[in-house]
């Protein structure tokens, strides 16, 4: 079933606004709840990850899909996530709202399907503070030696451009890059080249993907380790980043003008359309 646009702007309505924890708090923890609140309507089991930093507690926001008896409850865990607070003083459209209205759209769907693992979708707090939610929690992961099956990291889907040249290169990219920004790039590093294989070859009947494989933990190439999918790198996961390629694309990147009325509506339902084409790959089938 093709995404639900009505769903995915309704979602991106209530997202789109400054999220940041010192310059505008208030909204930082109203994206919180709001997160919260749509995963319990979606039927998720909803906790928190609660977390130290800048001087008091943050929260991630968890919602897992728990498959029925039998076996795969005990499947090692698929993890889709999105960051939701933005830079201070933009409102955060395309970074990050964009890739939270696709996570929101996913969690609505996999209610309606029988799940082989578990999915645990999770908002993470502090992203754009050198990745404080999500380090934390993939700390935690490695503490209680907890293993998952892998992690796809959206990080601004909602920008896209048909016109010749809208595409630039990110330095030391050692792969063709197309030059028209209408594709979807997807990042992993060594240990998630499978991983980066099946997320990419489940999206391309959706939209155009360009994959990427890094070496090492992408040291060698800083603009693939932007987003909180280094954190799981770092730690010895599994993981792949879904990108428009941010600055190389969109010019409104951590703006005042990343504002609703410049994302492309279709291509973020393509985005969603590839990623739940990606989950359900890696976690599900749809049901008899």
């Amino acid at each position: 079933m093709p995404a639900d646009r009505n769903l995915l702007k309704e979602n991106l309505h209530h997202l789109v606004g400054e999220r940041h924890p010192l310059s505008s708090p208030i909204h930082l923890q109203e994206a919180e709840a709001y997160l919260h609140q749509q995963f319990s309507e979606a039927g998720l089991t909803v906790t928190t990850h609660p977390f130290q930093a800048l001087g008091r507690t943050y929260h991630n926001v968890i919602g897992t899909a728990i498959p029925g008896t039998g076996p795969s409850q005990s499947a090692l865990p698929l993890t889709v996530a999105a960051h939701f607070d933005t830079v201070q003083g933009s409102p955060g459209a395309d970074d990050n709202a964009s890739a939270l209205a696709v996570l929101l759209h996913i969690a609505r769907h996999v209610q309606s399907v029988k799940l082989t693992r578990p999915i645990r979708f999770i908002g993470f707090n502090l992203e754009e503070h050198n990745l404080l939610g999500s380090s934390a929690y993939t700390a935690l992961l490695k503490r209680n030696r907890e293993a998952i099956h892998g992690a796809i990291v959206l990080e601004c889907v909602g920008y896209a451009s048909h016109l010749e040249h809208s595409q630039k290169i990110p330095p030391g990219v050692p792969i063709a890059v197309p030059t028209t920004g209408n594709f979807l790039a997807v990042i992993g590093n060594e240990q998630s080249k499978p991983l980066t294989g099946a997320v990419a070859q489940a999206m391309r009947l959706h939209l155009p993907i360009v994959p990427l494989v890094v070496p090492g933990n992408g040291e060698k190439l800083p603009d693939t380790r932007r987003s909180d999918h280094t954190s799981f790198w770092e730690q010895g996961f599994p993981a792949v980043m879904l990108t428009d390629t941010a600055n190389f694309r969109n010019p409104h990147y951590h703006r005042p003008t990343d504002t609703l009325d410049t994302l492309n509506l279709d291509f973020i339902a393509s985005v969603a359309d590839g990623v739940t084409a990606a989950v359900m790959a890696l976690a599900g089938q749809p049901s008899a």
